[in-house]
């Protein structure tokens, strides 16, 4: 079922969906399924699962050289998501990039996706790879999201890369597409975010999840111009619990977001990191209360694969 049918379906409730990443080549997928049975008392309607983009890897040749070697430490992207769906008979949600795929292999994921009866697809561009200082394309790739989202609707409409098909079988995926409160580290102001958010929708995009942030005023401040600005599609929120003392300078670094004076205040008078991960679990619980009395459709977490304190969190909330 389309994550926009659960949303209607819902009738105003909020509902409650994660986010995980696939386990590291050689890992068992068990430990991912020991992370997501505690979280289905809360009856996700779907669960995303990233894929992650190409990297190099550089290989003692015994010698004294090294060889390069471009790998995927993550792949399985659609096999955990068949698995899941399998397992627990819920929707999934596969991440599709631009980063790292030609138009021809994501075409084939598609397929795929189509294949195993998987109706919601999450479109993003991806970020640079770690030796880039911005965002390059692999040639005969996509270039930017909204270049995504248009090839996943034409496919809907029949029409594939190299052959436009008369079928009764039309893929139909519900395409979702992220928004960024702080707006994206690339884009020179919010509404110029906003602008290109828009661009995604008219393309194609159903829904929009956002990216993490820690002050619903910004979330709020976001879909007020997003609704002003003609965007009329759900925005889902996106949660992440801090989780250890890093994370003050990480994500800010990493994702340019703001935290707010009160939570680094906080983590800054805990003695150890089971302090602080209590203290993301309670800002977690506040804001999720918060934007569920304010209606929102879907409270999404980012859970990295762990569980415990998204299940402390949702028992608080849902």
């Amino acid at each position: 079922m389309k994550v926009t049918q659960h949303i209607e379906d819902a009738k105003g409730n909020t509902l409650f969906s994660f986010e995980i990443i696939p386990p590291q080549k050689g890992k068992s997928i068990q430990e991912l399924y020991d992370n997501i049975d505690p979280l289905m008392e809360f009856k996700p309607p779907f669960i995303d699962v990233t894929t992650s983009r190409e990297e190099y890897i550089y290989i003692d040749k015994g010698n004294g050289l090294l060889d390069k070697k471009l790998t995927r430490m993550r792949p399985g992207t659609l096999g955990i998501c068949a698995s899941i769906k399998h397992k627990y008979t819920v929707d999934t949600v596969p991440h599709l990039l631009c980063g790292g795929f030609t138009k021809e292999e994501t075409e084939y994921m598609l397929v795929d996706c189509h294949y195993l009866g998987i109706d919601n697809v999450m479109a993003l561009r991806g970020d640079a790879m770690k030796h880039e200082q911005s965002f390059v394309p692999k040639e005969g790739g996509n270039n930017f999201a909204v270049d995504l989202v248009k090839q996943i609707n034409e496919l809907n409409c029949g029409k594939y890369l190299h052959d436009v098909m008369d079928i009764d079988n039309k893929a139909n995926f519900c395409i979702g597409v992220a928004g960024y409160p702080e707006k994206h580290l690339e884009s020179p102001s919010l509404i110029s975010d906003l602008k290109r958010l828009k661009e995604k929708v008219e393309a194609g995009a159903d829904y929009v999840v956002t990216q993490m942030f820690f002050d619903n005023a910004k979330y709020f401040e976001f879909v007020a111009k997003a609704r002003e600005m003609g965007i009329t599609v759900p925005i889902i929120p996106g949660i992440k619990p801090i989780a250890v003392e890093r994370h003050l300078q990480v994500l800010p670094q990493i994702f340019r977001i703001d935290l707010p004076e009160d939570l680094i205040h906080a983590v800054d008078q805990c003695k150890n990191n089971a302090d602080i991960r209590q203290v993301g679990i309670e800002w977690a619980i506040q804001q999720s209360l918060e934007l569920k009395a304010a209606g929102v459709p879907v409270l999404h977490y980012y859970s990295m694969g762990k569980s415990e304190n998204i299940r402390q969190i949702a028992s608080q909330v849902f």
